[in-house]
C-alpha cells in the first residue's frame, strides 16, 4: 500500500493528532511509566503496594539451618562415621550416631539397600522412621536406648 506521507507534507501531525503518532503517546507512556507523576492517583487506587519494601526478613544469625541427611545417603557417609568413632555393629545391624558427624535431622529420601540400620539422631522425619530404626539419644553407659515409634 502506498504511503500517504506525500499527501500530508506541510502538515505537522499527518492526521494523527498531537502525540498520537508516537508509541503509546495518548496513554501517557507504556507500562508503569508515570506512576510517580501523572499516574500517581491510579497507582494509589489500583496498586497501593507497588512501591516500597514489604514483609520482614529474619536476620541470618537467628535462622535455624539444620544439617540434614537422607536415608539413601547413609552408606556414603560410612567413612565419616568410622573416622568419628560413631559406627558399631549389633549382629547384622549397623548402629550409627549421626550427631557425632554434625547431622541434626534424618530425612526419608532415597532407597535403603544393604543391612538394616539403627540410627541415633535428634530429629527424623516419619518417612525416615519407616525405613530405618531411629533411636532418641545414644546410651551414655552402653544401655540400650528407647526406640521411637
Amino acid at each position: 500500500m502506498p504511503s500517504r506521507t506525500r499527501k500530508f507534507r506541510g502538515l505537522r501531525t499527518h492526521g494523527r493528532g498531537i502525540k498520537a503518532g508516537r508509541g503509546a503517546g495518548k496513554q501517557g507512556g507504556r507500562g508503569n511509566a508515570g506512576l510517580h507523576k501523572y499516574k500517581f492517583k491510579s497507582m494509589l487506587i489500583y496498586a497501593p503496594d507497588h512501591f516500597g519494601r514489604h514483609g520482614f526478613k529474619r536476620p541470618p544469625e537467628i535462622v535455624d539451618r539444620p544439617n540434614v541427611l537422607n536415608v539413601g545417603e547413609l552408606p556414603s557417609v560410612l567413612p565419616l562415621l568410622t573416622a568419628a568413632g560413631a559406627l558399631s555393629r549389633e549382629g547384622e545391624t549397623i548402629v550409627a550416631d549421626l550427631s557425632k558427624i554434625g547431622v541434626d535431622r534424618l530425612l526419608g529420601g532415597g532407597e535403603m539397600v544393604g543391612p538394616p540400620w539403627k540410627v541415633y539422631v535428634p530429629h527424623a522425619s516419619q518417612h525416615a522412621r519407616e525405613k530405618v530404626t531411629v533411636l532418641e539419644t545414644p546410651p551414655a553407659t552402653g544401655a540400650p536406648a528407647a526406640v521411637l515409634p
